[in-house]
Parts: structure tokens; sequence; C-alpha cells
């Protein structure tokens, strides 16, 4: 990685139209992933993504340019252009890089992947993939998944930062097709932490992970169409989580909000939702696969308390848009890589465990839809306004659980559904997905104990 040095030379041209501040992001990464189709190894792939991004602020104003030439007469270079797309050279400015910022690792790693071999590897996925196949006679396709991923980055900038962190990421993907005669439908499983291969050993089990995928795609192979309508829908946990983080959860981003793009603009102490509901983001969950010991701009990450019980607490902050709301950073400055330029965005995302129980809630259900598993979905950052596939659900008559449905999707808009959550259960999980926004694809999870939402609509097929 660059030196203090050298950092300090880039840091000083960046100032030279007159910036107040500068920052370099350097990044180096290896990404292994391996395929498994059919019990058949398809793909053994590596790779290293290097490169350095250097982001300027002027006031309110922001030029980001990167390089992969990590020479200092190519930092230089890199950061003359961007200066000079501020304004007319001036006097230039001296920076001394005195913050050398330590911090406790928060999420440490116990088997490095690197020091895995292959076939270890896929010894885990081939447990994954058999169990999934073994589930039943209709499961036709099943294919699995593997990725690990380390991320070294130094950050520099001219508040006298320089640090540097390493990031470790493990992932399996399970995706498991059942097929009749006339149709085909899918499961899928997708567990990840920020850990390395002891994930396997302490946290998540390949078998469990190919069953729940494979029942999935057999329970719905076999479903009725799910009807359409206004009904009260108990939402389980862990990815049913999505919903907050899609509907909610990016419209208190910083982000959307400086910029007037949220409903929930200028509404912080007032209540935005049922007094049933707190919210919280937390980079810091140890080892969870949306956390970080210190956020892309080299600020530590925080547990940030969005919503409590109902009311708006605070919004997720990175340093631009904390110039333009005048508050101050909360740690949630996360980018892809070094060739995006940063923005405000969640991490673990999720709503607090409540008082109620999972078997109250289900029995409170008169006519109705158990979501067991939600899917993907769109949504409209600006009005909240969201449509989400229901990958697994049941109709609820008369406090029980009856016959599975497919086609289901929730459709509502997210300041409307957070009033309407009345029951919230004590039985919190998170799940791990991939997030895509105006600063890349980021790893963030996110949770939920079971919800009751007392009434949304339902979209069906007849």
């Amino acid at each position: 990685m660059i030196s203090k040095e050298i950092a300090t030379k880039v840091l000083e041209k960046c100032l030279i139209t007159g910036a107040d501040f500068a920052e370099i992001f350097e990044e180096d990464s290896i990404t292994n992933s391996i395929s498994v189709l059919d019990d058949k190894v398809e793909n053994i792939l590596g790779g290293r993504d290097y490169g350095i991004g250097i982001r300027i602020f002027k006031g309110l104003k922001s030029v980001y340019a990167y390089t992969n030439d990590n020479s200092l007469s190519s930092l230089l270079d890199t950061a003359y252009k961007a200066a000079l797309a501020l304004g007319k050279i001036e006097e230039g400015k001296s920076i001394i890089l005195n913050n050398h910022m330590t911090f406790k690792n928060l999420h440490p790693i116990k088997i490095n992947p690197s020091s895995v071999d292959c076939k270890e590897k896929i010894k885990v996925m081939k447990s994954a993939y058999k169990s999934a196949k073994n589930y039943h006679t209709d499961i036709s396709k099943v294919s699995v998944g593997y990725m690990d991923k380390e991320q070294n980055i130094l950050i520099a900038n001219t508040e006298g930062l320089y640090t540097e962190d390493t990031r470790i990421r493990t992932r399996l993907m399970v995706n498991a097709i059942a097929s009749n005669e006339n149709e085909n439908q899918t499961g899928s499983q997708n567990p990840g932490r920020l850990m390395g291969f002891e994930m396997f050993k302490d946290e998540v089990d390949p078998e469990y992970h190919g069953r729940e995928a494979a029942k999935t795609a057999h329970i719905m192979l076999n479903a009725k169409n799910c009807p359409a309508g206004q009904m009260t829908v108990a939402i389980d946990n862990g990815f049913g989580g999505v919903i907050f983080h899609e509907a909610c959860g990016h419209a208190l981003e910083a982000t959307a909000v400086a910029k007037g793009n949220s409903v929930f603009c200028d509404k912080l102490g007032e209540q935005i939702a049922s007094t049933k509901l707190t919210a919280i983001d937390d980079g810091t969950m140890k080892n969870h696969w949306g956390s970080s010991n210190i956020d892309d701009e080299g600020t530590p990450t925080k547990r940030n308390v969005l919503i409590e019980n109902g009311i708006l607490k605070s919004y997720m902050v990175d340093k631009l848009n904390a110039r333009r709301m005048n508050t101050e950073v909360t740690g949630n400055s996360r980018r892809e890589s070094y060739k995006y330029e940063p923005t405000s965005r969640m991490t673990n995302t999720y709503i607090a465990p409540g008082d109620d129980k999972v078997e109250d809630i289900i029995k409170s259900i008169d006519d109705g839809l158990y979501a067991k598993k939600l899917g993907g979905g769109s949504v409209n950052p600006v009005t909240g306004e969201f449509n989400f596939a229901v990958n697994e659900g049941y109709l609820v008559k008369n406090g029980e659980i009856t016959e599975p449905v497919r086609g289901a999707s929730l459709i509502g808009k997210g300041s409307e559904v957070l009033m309407e959550i009345d029951m919230v259960s004590d039985n919190v999980a998170q799940a791990e997905g991939m997030c895509g926004s105006k600063s890349g694809s980021i790893p963030v999870n996110v949770g939920q104990p079971m919800i009751r939402v007392k009434n949304i609509t339902v979209g069906g097929r007849e």
C-alpha cells in the first residue's frame, strides 16, 4: 500500500484549486469463486482487483477519479486533473498525516480462506448439493456457488487520517429447481459472513441450506395460485426484513435525504411508524455479512438507532451529505470498490425484537397470508412504493397455517406499511444479501422478527 509520504504529496496536489478536503482510497482485493452444477465442478476462478480512488471536496462540490497505476507520477497527474475540475489553480496547502487511527478488530478471522485447499471448499459445496438433490425426486437440478474475498484497504485524507483495514468475506449459494411435466419452481439459500472458512465449522451448515433451498422449490411446485386482495399478512423473520431495507431503509440514507428525495425528509423526532417498531442499522455486529471495522471513509462503524418506538431518531450519513445536512457522519459511507465514489449506505439493518409471540401472531389472523420467504422486487426510493415477490407463502385460516400458495406479491408504500405493523415477535434473525445503489453493489444484512402487517395489498393469480 502507498506510504505516508506519497499520500501526503498526492493529497497536497488535490488542494491546488482551493479545495477544502481530499481523500485517497486504495484497494487491493483477491476474489475466489467456485461453481458446481449437477455434482460437477464447472468453474474455479480467481482474480485480483487493484486501484486507487481520489476524491476532492470544495464546499458542496465533489469530484472523483481513480487509477490502476500507483506510481507517484500517475497519482499526481490524476490528482491534478481532478483538482482542475473544481476551479483555477491557487496557492497550495500543506498537510500532515498524523492521525494513524488504530481500532480494535471487531471481526476476527480464524481460518483465512486462502489457506484452504480447493478440495475442502468443493467438499462443502457437494455436501450442500447432495442434501438438496436428495430432498425429493422432484428436484431436477441443483447449482452451488462458493465465494471468498479478501479486501485490503488504505484510507488517507486531508484531516490527517491514515489508516488500513482488511475485510474477509465468505459465502455459499445454493439454488434448487423442482420440476414436473408442466413447470419449474426454484428455491435458494445464500448464507454469508464477514468470516473465513471457519464459517462452515461455527455457524453455517451446508446440508441445512441445501435442504431448505430444495424444500422451498418442492413446496412451491405443488402450491396453488395465491388469491389477490387486501389482507392481514405475517412476514417471517430473517429475509422478511428486505421490505424495510428497500422501502424504508434507502429513504433514511442521506444520499436521498440530503437532496430532498425521501418521504422522511425533515421528520426527525416525529412518529413515522407504529409504536411497536424499532429499527436499527449496526455495522459493528460481530462477523456479520454487512459489518466492517471502519466504513469506506475511515469512520468507525456504529450502532445507529433509526426508529425507536415509531419515532424517527436518525439518518445514515456520509461526509459529503453531512455537509449538506449540517450534521455528523454515522459510519455508513460505503462503496463496491475503488471505482466508485462512496455514499451513505446500510450495513446490517433490522427491525428489533418485540414482545409478541410467533404463535400469537398466526392465531390472530382469521383470513390472511403467511409470507415465509420473500424474494426480489422493485421500489421507488422517492415515494417508497414497492412490490415484492413472496417466494414461499401459505394461506392462514382461522388462526392456522393451511395450504401453500405461489405467485403472491406484497404491494404498498413504505411509510404506510410502517404504520400498519401492529405485532412484532421476539424471534429476530438476520439474512444476507447484496444491495445495489449509486456506489455499486455491496454486502448487507437484512433482518427482523416475525411481524404482522394489519392491512396490505397482496397481488396474486386467479
